[in-house]
């Protein structure tokens, strides 16, 4: 039995990790064509980029491997870095606004005979 990867990253996806983790664990494991179906039908930000990353990982496996043999292996969202902005308030005060960012990294793994 052939085992592969095949990979994909997006890198400083200005979305919350905490958001974009719902949206990654609810393909983790799937296959390719589930996962795609789960991806159009969640009614999430964040699920629009990692279809677009899944569309590429599929597209780096392309004449490797066949698509229906293709699954989510493993789906990582990191912290990225932060973006500082401040808000004015009252008398002359300043709170900070911290704009998050997300790494994903997202793994194909096949199954061959």
């Amino acid at each position: 039995m052939d085992s592969r990867t095949f990979s994909a990253t997006l890198k400083i996806y200005r979305g919350s990790p905490r958001k974009v983790r719902l949206v990654a664990d609810s393909i983790r494991g799937k296959k390719v064509g589930e996962a795609r179906i789960i991806l159009d039908l969640l009614n999430k930000r964040a699920a629009d980029p990692i279809q677009k990353l899944l569309k590429s990982a599929v597209a780096n496996a392309k004449g490797l491997a066949e698509e229906e043999s293709l699954f989510v292996k493993k789906i990582a969202v990191d912290k990225g870095p932060i973006l500082y902005r401040r808000r004015f308030r009252a008398r002359g005060r300043v709170m900070p606004i911290r704009k998050r960012t997300s790494h994903v990294v997202l793994e194909l793994g096949s199954k061959e005979k």
